[in-house]
């Protein structure tokens, strides 16, 4: 089995292929602008840089958020019209769980990403993937206070707020994502949107007009 992951829910762009427990394909630049200028060309090398056609991929993993509300659009659409054309699986995951798979000492790691304002998205994950604390928007105070105090703790992400004064950078591991994953049931491919967590600042300012 051919499997295709993509992640555009940051200013990091991931496309990998692998085969079974084996990665064939990997590619990983980071602080890129435009998602949409190099996500095909990166899949279409992958693809023949080992020889496959785009027929050849049997499963479709996609970080479908949070994160970027245009790299999330991006990276979402192109796998659900992927998925659709070839009849294929998809299969959504959570950006905090691809960021848990990063290798670490502890009990549990805390994956997150800067929301602005004091807030994050976050949540906890043990050595196994398996959620201790869902992902969430928190601020960053109370998801602190929230963390079991006896244990070992580690925060991973890909840039420093305050409040959290040691992390460690995200280093994704795709098989261990895939491993999980694999034999998800999938979804149909109109029905994977990207998962923001929260509302964009328009749709907010809109909610609280409406309710005051």
């Amino acid at each position: 089995m051919i499997y295709l992951l993509l992640d555009t829910s940051s200013t990091n762009l991931i496309v990998s292929l692998a085969m079974d427990d084996k990665i064939l394909y990997f590619y990983k630049c980071e602080d890129i602008i435009e998602h949409s200028t190099v996500l095909l060309k990166e899949i279409d090398i992958g693809l023949k840089h080992n020889k496959l056609s785009i027929s050849d991929i049997g499963t479709i993993f996609v970080v479908n958020g949070p994160g970027s509300f245009t790299g999330l659009r991006v990276g979402v659409t192109l796998a659900k019209v992927l998925a659709y054309a070839l009849k294929i699986k998809i299969i959504p995951i959570s950006s905090l769980e691809w960021m848990a798979t990063t290798e670490f000492n502890g009990d549990y790691i805390v994956p997150y990403i800067d929301a602005r304002r004091g807030y994050i998205y976050a949540g906890m994950y043990d050595k196994n993937l398996q959620s201790i604390i869902k992902d969430q928007y928190i601020s960053i105070t109370e998801c602190i206070n929230f963390l079991p105090k006896a244990s070992k703790i580690t925060f991973v992400g890909n840039t420093s707020v305050k409040g959290i004064e040691t992390f460690i950078k995200s280093e994704e591991n795709v098989i261990s994502i895939i491993k999980k994953h694999k034999s998800d049931e999938g979804m149909n491919p109109h029905l994977v949107n990207p998962n923001y967590l929260k509302r964009v600042e328009a749709e907010e300012r809109l909610h609280d007009s409406q309710n005051t």
